[in-house]
């Protein structure tokens, strides 16, 4: 009966997600659906722990009614950006 009620919630985009943010690597993500903002609230530290446990850092989380599309949206440009920083830049002449 629940699994039906949060189907139709999801359907018409009134389910609640909990949408977390994090800075390192520049990620979002969303777990859900819940029927109720309390029972996603209530679930998110074991979200937040997770992320922790595999070395996220500057962690943001918010609880809301959405709907989306992609559960995992990783920023590849910020990606790039980071790992080419680390990169060695030689400059002069090599022969």
């Amino acid at each position: 009966m629940k699994e039906v009620l949060i189907n139709s919630l999801q359907f018409l985009g009134l389910a609640f997600w909990v949408e977390i943010v994090t800075d390192d690597p520049q990620c979002t993500y969303y777990f859900g659906p819940f029927s109720s903002k309390q029972e996603a609230e209530s679930a998110q530290g074991g979200y937040i722990e997770d992320l922790e446990n595999e070395g996220a850092q500057g962690i943001s989380v918010n609880v809301m009614r959405c709907k989306p599309t992609n559960l995992t949206i990783f920023d590849e440009e910020s990606e790039e950006l980071r790992v080419s920083a680390k990169i060695p830049v030689f400059s002069g002449n090599l022969s």
